[in-house]
C-alpha cells in the first residue's frame, strides 16, 4: 500500500480523514441511486404505470445480486484493512483473490438460476398478466446476462476503498452512472425498446464501470494487494470464514430487504398496479438517505478497521463519533427536502395523477425516519469493520425483515393502505433504538484505551 494511504489511516486528523474517505464514497453511492433513478425517470416518461411497476417488481431480484457483492465486498474490505493494520500483506492478497473468484462463480450461478425458473419466480414476487412480460424483459439483461458485472462493480469499489483509494472507487461508479443517464433515452425512446432499453443501458453502463476497475487494478498491480491472479486464491487458514462471517450481515440485509420489498409489493398489488408504481418511485427517491449513510459507513470502514487492528482505539472511536455526527446532519437535510418537495419530486418521474398522489404520500411518510436509517446502517458497518459476527447479523435482521414484515402484515390488516405504509418508518425507528443500545457497551469497552 502507498505511504500516503498509511499516513491517512494513522496520522491525518480524524475529521479530515473521515471526509477524505467518506465524501467520494457518498458520491459513489449517490451514483448508484442515479442508476435506479435514471431508469425510473425515463421509464416514467412513457406514462405507463405498468412499466414503472415492472421495474419495481424486478428490483428485489436485482438487490439479491448486490447481496453477493456485499458478502465479499464488505467482508473483504474489512478483512483487507485489518490485515494491512497488522502488516499481513500476503494474507490480504489471498483474501482479495478469494473474494473476486468466489463471487464471480456465485453470481453466474444466480443469474442462470433466476432465468431458468422465472416462470415460477415472477408471479411469486407480484408480477401479473400486465407486468409479467415487462418484468421478464428487464431481468433478462440485468440478471440473466449481467449478473457477473452487476456483482463485480460494487465489490471492486469496496475492495479498492479498503486500501484508501476512495476517489478512484467513486470515479469508477460515477462513470457508469453518467453513461447510464446518456444511454437510457437512446435505448428507451431512440430505439423504442421501452423498459428493455432501460435494462440494456444499465448493463452497458455497469460493464463500462467494471472495465475501469479492472484497468485500475492492472495498472497498480505492483502497488496493491488486490489481485485477480488465481494462484493467490486461498480459502483456508481462516480466510474464507473471516470474510464470509463479516460480510454476512450485509448479505443478510439484502436478503431480508428483498423479502421486505416482495411482501410490500404483493400487499400493494392487492390495491392496484398504480400503488406499486407510486411506491416504486417513492422508494427510489427515499433510498437517497440510505445511500448517504451507506456511503459514510463504507467510507469510514477501512479507517475503523485499520485502527482497531493496530490497537489505536481512541482514533477508532473518534472516527465513529465524527461519522455519526456528519450522518445526522446530512440525513436531517435529506428529510427536510424530501418531505416538503414530495409532490414535485414524484411528478418529476411520471405525469400520471393517481401515481403522483400515491407516490407523494408514500415518500412523505417514509422520509421522516431518514436519520434513524442513517444511524442503524453506520452502527452495523462499525461492528463489521472490527470483525464482529453475531451483533451485525442480529441488527441487520431487525433492520429489514425482523420488524418491518410483521408490522406491514399487522398494520395492513388493521388499517389497510395507510397502516401498511406507516409500518415502514415505525420499524426504522425501532431498529435504530436497538442499534444505539447495542453500540454503547462497545464504546464503553474502549473508554480507557490509549491509542
Amino acid at each position: 500500500m502507498k505511504v500516503q494511504n498509511l499516513k491517512l489511516f494513522e496520522r491525518t486528523r480524524v475529521s479530515k480523514a473521515v471526509l477524505i474517505l467518506a465524501i467520494p464514497t457518498v458520491l459513489s453511492q449517490l451514483m448508484g441511486v442515479i442508476y435506479n433513478m435514471a431508469d425510473t425517470f425515463f421509464i416514467g416518461q412513457l406514462n405507463d404505470p405498468n412499466q414503472v411497476a415492472a421495474s419495481t417488481l424486478a428490483l428485489p431480484l436485482f438487490i439479491l445480486t448486490v447481496s453477493i457483492s456485499n458478502l465479499f465486498g464488505i467482508g473483504g474490505a474489512s478483512f483487507i484493512s485489518r490485515c494491512l493494520g497488522k502488516k499481513h500483506l500476503k494474507k490480504a492478497r489471498a483474501g482479495s483473490a478469494f473474494c473476486i473468484w468466489t463471487s464471480m462463480v456465485l453470481a453466474l450461478f444466480y443469474g442462470l438460476l433466476i432465468w431458468a425458473f422465472r416462470q415460477s419466480i415472477l408471479p411469486w414476487i407480484g408480477a401479473n398478466h400486465e407486468t409479467y412480460a415487462l418484468t421478464s424483459d428487464y431481468l433478462f439483461w440485468t440478471i440473466a446476462v449481467g449478473s457477473v458485472p452487476v456483482m463485480l462493480n460494487p465489490m471492486f469499489a469496496n475492495l479498492i476503498r479498503s486500501e484508501g483509494f476512495a476517489k478512484q472507487a467513486s470515479f469508477g461508479m460515477a462513470m457508469g452512472a453518467v453513461l447510464n443517464v446518456i444511454l437510457d433515452p437512446i435505448f428507451i425512446f431512440g430505439f423504442n425498446l421501452k423498459i428493455e432499453g432501460a435494462a440494456i443501458a444499465t448493463l452497458i453502463s455497469i460493464c463500462f464501470s467494471t472495465c475501469y476497475f479492472l484497468f485500475f487494478l492492472y495498472k497498480r498491480r505492483h502497488q496493491t494487494v488486490i489481485t485477480l491472479n488465481p494462484r493467490y486464491y486461498r480459502a483456508k487458514k481462516g480466510i474464507a470464514k473471516e470474510i464470509i462471517s463479516v460480510g454476512l450481515p450485509s448479505c443478510i440485509f439484502n436478503w431480508t430487504a428483498t423479502a421486505s420489498i416482495i411482501v410490500l409489493n404483493i400487499l400493494l398489488a392487492g390495491y392496484s398496479n398504480i400503488a406499486v408504481a407510486g411506491m416504486g418511485i417513492a422508494k427510489r427517491v427515499d433510498v437517497i438517505a440510505f445511500s448517504v449513510a451507506n456511503g459514510l459507513a463504507q467510507g469510514v470502514l477501512p479507517l475503523v478497521a485499520y485502527n482497531y487492528a493496530a490497537q489505536k482505539y481512541n482514533r477508532m472511536k473518534g472516527a465513529i463519533k465524527v461519522t455519526l455526527f456528519y450522518s445526522l446532519i446530512l440525513s436531517g437535510l435529506t428529510t427536510f427536502y424530501l418531505f416538503f418537495f414530495a409532490p414535485e419530486i414524484t411528478h418529476f418521474f411520471i405525469n400520471d395523477t393517481q401515481t403522483v398522489r400515491f407516490g407523494q404520500f408514500f415518500l412523505k411518510t417514509m422520509c421522516i425516519t431518514c436519520p434513524c436509517v442513517s444511524i442503524s446502517v453506520i452502527v452495523i458497518t462499525i461492528f463489521q469493520a472490527v470483525g464482529y459476527k453475531i451483533t451485525p447479523i442480529i441488527l441487520s435482521l431487525l433492520r429489514k425483515g425482523g420488524l418491518d414484515i410483521p408490522l406491514m402484515l399487522i398494520m395492513n390488516h388493521l388499517y389497510k393502505l395507510d397502516g401498511l405504509v406507516w409500518a415502514l418508518p415505525i420499524a426504522d425507528f425501532l431498529a435504530m433504538t436497538i442499534a444505539v443500545i447495542a453500540l454503547q457497551p462497545f464504546l464503553r469497552k474502549y473508554k480507557e484505551a490509549v491509542s
